[in-house]
């Protein structure tokens, strides 16, 4: 049982906080740094998983590594050069995450095992009160949530899947204990977890049916080892890390600006791109078939790629066989296709990824002012926020996970550009010894005109990508996940935003 007086928390006592952070992932962390950096020193950061880290605590499969290269995937301000490989494995995100926890000494204002219920905006008392399970409520003047995009694991509506009797594994909550020698397992999903996961476990499998509903795009991944010597240089000369991070960085930048966002004029760069991945695809596999429907029919970009050099070796294995075939239903110890074929498992590997759109955004009922219902006011009225971290009628409210929020291919750049974003408007708060900040109608709407306008040129709209099944798209069938701009402009805005685009009070 967790003591609501210990670890900077409090009951219902009447004590109000300066902020209240939900979620202590990497955007929970760097908010709590930034409130600190201008002067806000009593917070709390609930977390509803055991530890800090975020995706990086609770994805513990095989194979788990991060998608990008390890020197973009960290803050600018605390680069980390001793990371082991060039795509560093998930174990060392998790310690990263506690290194710059402890190092900026936020990890004490952290609970854990802690589940937040829903948050309201009290007008009169002007603070937010956050209620949490069990009955317990907290105040804090502002709050901010850091619920990441890809916290709520999505479950498969399969019929027949709660009569299978053998053992069932999320990617999301794997079981380490499970020993998968001699079994014979069946996978679900060909995202980019399944990508990871699917050579890692194939060897150790008596037999292997992976079920693919919808093919992804994957390139060569430049990985492998970073020799001591050179994290030693890192360590003595940060600059030449730097310069790794910025050759990284305008890469992925690239990959976005011309192959996604502005694909209406850079058609064949984004061509070049999709021949290089088939090229890729066609080196590795050797049957004809398998490699017809390991190709995407859709545009690159309109769903997340990744990079792999085993995945799709894996399929040349003669205990792996891939099923393109809709499941009709599960029985307990099989999978049935709709063509009829009955393949016989004990174990079922669900890689089916996350659901944004439903239970996220927000990941927990939030009213604002007037009962504003922040869920039901996206449903009805767009996705959108205020450079992708605000929402008129929501005062004091900063949201971190937000549509139109992710910039460029790492997450980093939104979290720091979302940094920078705070920094200016709560240093003009206290400037004005203001008790409130809300974002205006006017710049929030010229703010989603722009955004939309922006998407005309982008893959979303003039690429294939009606069969992409991508979790950038929302139930609309709108892409309002990514920021339609370059990283460059997204903190260009997060430091020069007009002041008067908030009210003050």
């Amino acid at each position: 049982m967790h003591d609501p007086s210990a670890n900077g928390s409090a009951a219902d006592n009447g004590r109000v906080h300066d902020a209240a952070i939900i979620g202590a992932g990497f955007g929970g962390i760097g908010a709590a740094i930034q409130l600190g950096r201008l002067g806000y020193r009593d917070l709390v950061i609930l977390e509803r998983e055991s530890d800090l880290g975020g995706t990086w605590h609770v994805n513990h499969y095989p194979g788990l590594a991060v998608d990008i290269p390890s020197s973009t995937y960290s803050y600018s301000f605390e680069p980390n050069p001793y990371w082991s490989r060039l795509y560093a494995p998930g174990a060392e995100l998790k310690q990263y995450a506690v290194h710059v926890a402890t190092k900026y000494d936020v990890k004490k204002f952290m609970r854990f095992d802690t589940v937040v219920e829903g948050a309201v905006w009290d007008e009169d008392s002007e603070h937010w009160t956050v209620n949490i399970a069990g009955g317990e409520r907290l105040h804090a003047r502002m709050l901010l949530t850091a619920t990441g995009f890809l916290s709520q694991p999505a479950m498969p509506d399969i019929q027949g899947i709660e009569s299978f009797a053998g053992t069932i594994l999320h990617t999301a909550k794997w079981d380490d204990s499970i020993d998968l020698v001699g079994r014979k397992a069946a996978v679900i999903g060909t995202g980019a977890t399944a990508v990871q996961l699917i050579p890692e476990i194939a060897p150790k499998l008596a037999a292997l049916t992976v079920y693919q509903r919808t093919a992804i795009w994957v390139a060569p991944k430049s990985d492998g080892k970073i020799p001591r010597r050179i994290q030693k240089m890192y360590a003595r000369v940060p600059v030449t890390q730097r310069v790794a991070r910025s050759f990284g960085s305008g890469i992925l930048e690239l990959l976005m600006v011309a192959g996604v966002l502005n694909y209406r004029r850079t058609k064949l760069f984004s061509r070049g791109v999709e021949k290089f991945a088939l090229r890729h695809l066609a080196r590795q596999v050797k049957d004809p078939e398998t490699r017809a429907k390991l190709t995407p029919d859709y545009t690159f970009g309109c769903k997340r790629p990744t990079f792999s050099n085993t995945y799709f070796r894996t399929y040349n294995r003669d205990n792996v066989a891939l099923e393109t075939t809709p499941i009709a239903h599960i029985e307990p110890d099989a999978i049935v296709t709709t063509d009829g074929k009955r393949t016989e498992i004990d174990t079922l590997v669900l890689a089916t990824g996350f659901n944004l759109w439903d239970t996220n955004f927000p990941a927990f009922e939030i009213i604002g002012r007037d009962g504003k219902d922040l869920g039901k006011f996206w449903r009805e009225q767009k996705f959108q926020a205020y450079e992708g971290v605000a929402i008129p009628g929501f005062p004091n409210f900063i949201s971190l996970n937000s549509p139109y929020s992710y910039s460029g291919l790492s997450y980093f750049t939104t979290i720091e550009s979302q940094m920078k974003h705070m920094n200016r408007l709560l240093t003009e708060v206290k400037k004005r010894r203001s008790t409130t900040f809300e974002v205006t109608e006017r710049a929030n709407t010229e703010f989603l005109d722009r955004m939309i306008s922006n998407l005309d040129d982008s893959v979303f709209v003039n690429g294939s990508c009606a069969t992409s099944r991508s979790y950038y798209f929302n139930q609309h069938g709108m892409a309002t996940l990514l920021r339609p701009t370059s990283t460059i402009n997204a903190f260009r805005e997060a430091a020069r935003f007009p002041l008067e685009d908030y009210t003050y009070r």
